[in-house]
């Protein structure tokens, strides 16, 4: 009798087993994650952005994308250029915090030119070696790393770090066919077996980049992969080797394309940057259809796409125009790249993937500092001991409800409704803060300037009855003056979250040719001196008292990649300052920062121009 009845369970049993193997066996398997990153594509750029005037672009590819997962109306870009951008999505570390700020770097503070009343301070050259990086992260987690397209977190392309040294498995930088064109009216691509740009069936040009790319997930696709896809689409130089192309939006925006409107001359006019969008567009609808029309070897009657985080974005807003003419333009938005207003830091955003719903739009508030902590948790990896991550996880946002804002959270529990940007550069020099629907500029160039303000208080939208309505993105009505006790709120809350990164501040330009309060109570250096790995600067004051000493210090002048860093050095009450030389030390500069916050250079750097080595000017050490 208990014979039988173990003989009928085990004969209820096997189609549960059998079940639970098939099941076992059609278990989703660790998903892929595909980052990629364009280069310079401003907000307005896709079809599928499009508000106010219509765009000539025409990006079927990517606007398809949007209508399979989230589209962000309200994300950003860690910084208004390229270089800071980058080591931030790689590093998750804030511009601010990682002392990288805009591109190159790695040089010691001065003038640009007579004309401008401040400077730039010291910021890195690069992302340290030694950073652990999202790839990194998913190398422990198991899995393979790709990288394909441009790089620079460095003073160089080719400086160090590469990929390699991060954490990539595997990379290729060839720019394929974004390379230099001798004349952008004539050299185009043919259909020739040995135009190393070739058109294809359909007239566009072989890109080596993108062939690239789909070479990594072909040759890893079967087990877990990582792809760092950043195309140097649409950045300069501004041209298409279709020849079809150009002469397409030459015809459909009624412009000559050997006489192009200049860049004061509002509006998308130019057909080959036109072009070029559409290209962007062909290309990663190339890899969005090998992954949609590839059967995942992981996942046996799937394909990958149905595995596979797409994560689509730009490093920063578009660059509106060069000397000449314009390439693209961020309107609404106010200004674009080299500005940390809308139109440099707003970017477009669609992340699709395993569980995210398709065909959403949303004004939850996005940053690519969040893209390290969200990849974390789409590959089920822990967040590494120690590390500093300044954005917010928005996996739970994505699987949710992504139109719900209360869903990304810090670390603290706390609903995340903060953002905020560093850009001390340039004719810029700003730091801005959003807070809900409000954002704050600070402008640092603003003393005995009557057409600049200090503050600059704008509101962007009006979400109080839920919904975010569009007020004022074009940054055009600053309410500083009549919110005052607001704008000076956000103010405190911006300096604070700076002075937690330690942010690095521009300084005024002592030998500038215009009007400011207490330039000529600047010190002098009187002499220096050395002895074994100290050395010290004796300075001489004229009214203002120096509150703060670096040393400027290189270990390879004279290399092509001549590298500066900063260390602090220490003001002494008998008017010399004093430094150790770190070890290695072939060159240095003493900065001098006076109680009015004039920066004064020994050696005196003032109208050094152009791509110099430094150390011709510097102190030698030995």
């Amino acid at each position: 009798m208990k014979m039988k009845l173990l003989s009928r369970t085990l004969l209820l049993l096997l189609p549960l087993c059998s079940l639970a193997t098939t099941a076992q066996a059609e278990a989703r398997p660790r998903p892929n994650v595909l980052l990629l990153l364009t280069d310079d594509l401003g907000w307005q750029d896709i079809k599928a952005y499009d508000i106010d005037e219509p765009s000539p672009m025409e990006t079927p590819n990517i606007d398809a994308l949007a209508g399979k997962g989230v589209m962000f109306w309200q994300a950003y870009s860690p910084a208004p250029t390229c270089a800071p951008s980058r080591c931030a999505i790689i590093s998750g570390v804030h511009p601010a915090r990682a002392q990288k700020t805009h591109v190159v770097g790695g040089a010691p503070p001065k003038p640009i030119n007579k004309h401008l009343r401040m400077m730039d301070p010291w910021y890195s050259g690069r992302m340290p070696e030694d950073t652990f990086t999202i790839a990194r992260a998913l190398k422990q987690a198991g899995y393979v790393t790709g990288h394909s397209g441009k790089w620079h977190i460095a003073i160089d392309h080719h400086a160090f770090p590469q990929p390699e040294d991060v954490g990539f498995d595997y990379t290729r930088s060839d720019r394929g066919s974004r390379g230099g064109m001798k004349d952008r009216l004539k050299d185009f691509a043919t259909d020739a077996p040995n135009d190393p740009y070739r058109l294809d069936a359909n007239g566009y040009p072989y890109h080596q980049t993108n062939v690239d790319a789909i070479t990594f997930i072909e040759e890893n696709k079967d087990q877990p992969f990582f792809l760092y896809y950043a195309t140097w689409l649409v950045h300069t130089p501004i041209h298409t080797r279709a020849q079809e192309h150009l002469e397409k939006y030459a015809k459909k925006l009624g412009v000559d394309p050997a006489n192009l409107p200049s860049r004061d001359t509002p509006g998308q006019t130019n057909p080959f940057y036109c072009a070029m969008v559409e290209e962007l567009d062909y290309y990663v609808g190339q890899v969005f259809e090998y992954l949609e029309t590839t059967e995942d070897p992981r996942w046996p009657g799937h394909m990958l796409s149905e595995n596979t985080y797409i994560i689509f974005t730009s490093d920063n807003g578009g660059m509106e125009g060069g000397r000449d003419e314009r390439y693209t333009d961020n309107h609404p938005l106010a200004r674009g790249k080299i500005s940390a207003m809308e139109g440099g830091t707003r970017v477009p955003l669609i992340i699709v993937g395993p569980e995210i719903p398709a065909g959403v739009q949303t004004d939850v508030l996005a940053n690519g500092l969040d893209f390290y902590p969200t990849i974390l948790s789409m590959v089920g990896a822990a967040k590494p001991e120690d590390k500093i991550l300044d954005g917010t996880d928005l996996l739970p946002l994505l699987t949710q409800d992504p139109t719900d804002p209360n869903l990304v959270k810090g670390a603290n529990g706390e609903v995340r409704d903060t953002m905020m940007w560093h850009f001390p550069h340039g004719h810029a020099l700003e730091s801005t803060i959003r807070i809900g629907d409000y954002k704050l500029i600070h402008n640092y160039d603003h003393v005995n300037d009557p057409d600049t303000e200090a503050l600059e208080l704008y509101r962007l939208y009006d979400s109080t009855s839920g919904e975010a309505k569009r007020v004022d993105i074009e940054e055009s009505n600053n309410l500083a003056a009549t919110m005052p006790e607001k704008a000076e709120a956000m103010y405190q809350k911006l300096k604070g979250m700076l002075t937690e990164m330690k942010a690095s501040y521009p300084y005024y330009n002592p030998t500038t040719t215009n009007n400011l309060p207490h330039k000529e109570k600047v010190p002098t250096v009187l002499e220096t001196r050395v002895q074994g790995n100290r050395v010290a600067a004796q300075f001489e004051e004229h009214g203002a008292k120096v509150v703060h000493a670096d040393l400027i210090y290189t270990l390879n002048g004279g290399d092509r990649y001549e590298e500066w860093f900063r260390a602090p050095a220490t003001v002494n009450a008998n008017g010399w300052v004093t430094a150790e030389l770190p070890e290695g030390t072939t060159h240095y500069i003493f900065n001098l920062i006076d109680e009015n916050n004039f920066l004064v250079s020994y050696p005196d750097l003032d109208g050094v121009k152009g791509k110099v080595a430094y150390s011709d000017y510097a102190l030698k050490k030995g």
